[in-house]
Parts: structure tokens; C-alpha cells; sequence
């Protein structure tokens, strides 16, 4: 195989993007990623192998991911550890969220010896899409061909082993990989707006679908909606009065339109920039002691405001209870441009104190700054108290980055007994 420097691919590009008028896009899945990356790392074979990634310390734990071997055995993935037979014996796997993020990284770097980043859009750390179209005529291959050479290098450089969806737009090469790569012999499937209703029309649960979550799939099912062929026919003014604008993407999928592209994504800008941090505890936390975690993301996340040189005009604050015994409370309250911790944290504590229930246990927390704007739009404050403040939090800040995020901490992070660990966790799992 011939590699061209990304310079001379992206020379040619116009050749798809002005002359092609058809789109080929590639979605490729990592399987069963953590769990394969735990067996690659043991010299194990997934699919022989039955091991489960979760922390056996926490009583209760999902697994995070299972083995191929351990879903042929019936169990689903996202189990609970006392889901599993007793009489089976599986290695327990702890979480290690910067290996999987290095295995990532090290997958993508493969992505880019064969295609310009201008192409790639990393969806998750495990699955990314790929707008392939003008590399078909560079390396003189099919998407079947060009699909199977990328699962080749990945398995042979790192051990992991994946599946592609191949379509003419986003969307169907998603549900390609979603709902028809798993049923194949060569976890490839294709798919186009002319086989895409042939194929998928009457299929069920719509929820297997890209974008249909399992409430919008209950109110389609009020609506005696149950496949696609279903969606097609009903009313557009009734689908408009029930969704509203979101009436527009269903009604497209069920054609099998998707207007998208990577690089309506990669020019994509927001009209607002937010900043945002959620917490899902180790376990329930009672009213106070949740509070304690909620000022300790406040922390972070005015640091971070720092780091941005941003100011913050809207604070929302969404607190979900164990169990969903309680309607999760949702606050957002709007402040006056500012980057002041002190300001941001006595509303905070009001709001807290004024909306939160006291007495039914928390399990997740939300933070988010809204509307940012750059700190150069407000008049420069040259008072003690704004100088000191900047100049404290600039010195955090390059402490954290220096040293790491758990070289200083406030005094009340040491009033709880998890708050050190919750330090060294990525995404709420262990990062080690």
C-alpha cells in the first residue's frame, strides 16, 4: 500500500467534494473496547475470553464492558456484577481510563496515515466517521476493500478488534454499523437511500435507531408508529404538532436523508459557549454532603473559566436523586458577567439552599457556566479584591497544570473521605 503525505491528498480532495456528487462515508466502531483493550493487554482473545471491566470494590458496580465470549453467554453488556452467574468464572478487569484513551489516540494516529484530519470526525472515544469519498479514487479501492484494510491495521497494531458501517451519508453509514455490521461475517454492512427502506422499512425496536431514544420511540409507539414504514406514513402536520422542529430529522432518517456532513460539523459554531461538569457519585450522597462536591466542581470549573479568560452571564445547577425518586431540580439563574468565584458560589449556595429536597439522597450532579464572553468585552476593574482574585487563581492554575489537580485543594475537599479520589477519576472512572 502506497501512502501519499497528507499535503497531496488534500490536493486531490476536489475531486470529490466538486466533481463526485455522491457521498461514501465510513463509521467504525472499536468492539467491546475496554473489555479489548483489558485482553490485549493480558495477550487474551475477547472473543474466547470471558472478562468484565468494572470496579468489584463498589458494591452494586456496572460493567462498563463485557467480552464478545461473556455476550455469547447471554449476559448484557452494561450489567450489574451480581447480574452474572455465580457458577461463571471471569476476570474482573478495573477500569483504567487512560489506558483506554492512549489505545484510542494510537487507533486515531492510524486514521491519519491514511486520511487528513479535515476528514475525520471522532465521535466517541471508541467510533469515529470518516468522509472517504475522494480516497477511493486515491488508493484504488471499494469502501468494502478500504473498510477492511483499516480493521486489518488496527487489529494488527493494537489487538482490537472492529466493526464499519458504510453509507452515503452519515446517518445510514451509523445505522449500517448500529443495527446490520453485527449480523455479518465481516462486520462491514452498506447501506443507501435505495436499499436503506428494502432493508430496514419494517424493522423494530425503532430505538436501535441512530438519534431515537427510548422516550421519543414511547411516543411514536402513542402514536402507532412502530417502524419506519410507520413514520413514513403518518401526517407531517401531526408529527409537526407532537416534535416540533425534531419532526424534520425523523421524518429525513425514515427516507434516509441526512443533509450533514463532517464538514458542516467541523464549521459548526454554537451562538453561545457554555462550560459544563457532572459528578454521578460513588453513592448516595445526603444534602450536605452533596453540596460539599457541588462547591469542589464550582472549583474546577471557575478555573477553568480563568483559563479561558471568560466571564459567565448564566449558572445552571441540575440535581437528579437515587433511584429517580424525585423529579430531577433544575436551575438556571442569570448574573452579571463575571469570572469571580466568590460571586458564582454565593448563588450557587442560595440557589442550592432555596431549591434542593434536604432529605431524598442525590446520585448525580450538573454544573454549567452559559453565555461566556471573552473578559476582554468588560471594563477592567483595578481593585484590590478583582486583582487579588485574579492573580489567586491564575497561580491555582498553573499549579494544577504543573503538578496535577490534586496538588492543592481547598479545605473543605478534606471533609469528605472521596473527595481525593473523585480527583484522580476521568469521566467518573478510575483514570489509572
Amino acid at each position: 500500500m502506497l501512502l501519499f503525505s497528507k499535503t497531496f491528498v488534500r490536493s486531490i480532495i476536489y475531486l470529490g467534494d466538486e466533481k463526485m456528487t455522491n457521498k461514501t462515508y465510513l463509521c467504525i466502531d472499536l468492539k467491546s473496547f475496554y473489555a479489548s483493550v483489558e485482553c490485549a493487554e493480558r495477550n487474551l482473545d475477547p472473543f474466547k475470553t470471558d472478562l468484565v471491566v468494572a470496579d468489584k470494590s463498589r458494591k452494586g458496580a456496572i460493567c462498563l464492558a463485557i467480552t464478545p465470549k461473556m455476550k455469547q453467554r447471554g449476559i448484557k453488556n452494561r450489567c450489574r456484577l451480581y447480574e452474572i452467574p455465580s457458577n461463571l468464572n471471569y476476570i474482573i478487569a478495573p477500569p483504567s481510563m487512560k489506558k483506554y484513551i492512549s489505545y484510542s489516540a494510537n487507533i486515531y494516529s492510524i486514521y491519519l496515515r491514511f486520511f487528513s484530519k479535515e476528514d475525520i470526525h471522532v465521535y466517541s472515544i471508541d467510533e469515529v466517521f470518516i468522509d472517504v469519498t475522494s480516497y477511493l479514487f486515491l488508493y484504488q479501492k471499494t469502501p468494502l476493500e478500504l473498510a477492511q484494510m483499516l480493521m486489518k491495521e488496527i487489529y494488527k497494531e493494537t489487538k482490537i478488534s472492529s466493526s464499519a458501517g458504510i453509507g452515503t451519508n452519515l446517518y445510514l453509514a451509523k445505522v449500517a454499523l448500529d443495527i446490520m455490521a453485527k449480523h455479518t461475517k465481516n462486520s462491514i454492512a452498506y447501506l443507501d437511500e435505495e436499499t436503506y427502506l428494502k432493508k430496514l422499512g419494517n424493522y423494530k425496536p425503532l430505538s436501535d435507531f441512530w438519534q431515537i431514544g427510548k422516550n421519543i420511540e414511547a411516543h411514536l409507539n402513542r402514536l402507532n408508529i412502530f417502524t419506519m414504514n410507520d413514520l413514513l406514513k403518518k401526517d407531517e402536520h401531526l408529527l409537526y404538532k407532537e416534535f416540533g422542529i425534531n419532526a424534520k430529522i425523523l421524518i429525513d432518517h425514515a427516507r434516509g436523508i441526512e443533509p450533514l456532513t463532517i464538514k458542516d460539523i467541523r464549521n459548526y459554531q454554537p451562538k453561545t459557549e457554555s462550560l459544563s461538569t457532572t459528578q454521578t457519585l460513588l453513592k448516595d450522597y445526603s444534602y450536605d454532603e452533596a453540596l460539599k462536591v457541588l462547591i469542589e466542581m464550582l472549583d474546577g470549573l471557575s478555573l477553568e473559566l480563568i483559563k479561558k479568560n471568560c466571564l459567565t452571564s448564566s449558572l445552571s445547577i441540575k440535581i437528579i436523586y437515587t433511584k429517580n425518586t424525585l423529579k430531577p431540580t433544575s436551575i438556571t439563574k442569570k448574573i452579571d458577567p463575571t469570572n469571580s468565584y466568590k460571586k458564582i458560589a454565593n448563588l450557587l449556595l442560595k440557589e442550592y439552599k432555596d431549591k434542593v429536597n434536604k432529605i431524598v439522597p442525590i446520585r448525580r450532579l450538573c454544573l454549567s457556566f452559559n453565555n461566556l464572553t471573552s473578559n476582554n468585552t468588560m471594563q477592567l476593574s483595578f481593585s484590590k479584591e478583582a486583582m487579588s482574585f485574579n492573580t489567586l487563581e491564575e497561580c491555582l492554575n498553573n499549579l494544577k497544570a504543573k503538578y496535577g489537580k490534586k496538588i492543592i485543594l481547598r479545605a473543605i475537599s478534606y471533609t469528605d473521605k472521596t473527595a481525593l479520589r473523585r480527583t484522580s477519576l476521568i469521566g467518573g472512572h478510575n483514570a489509572e
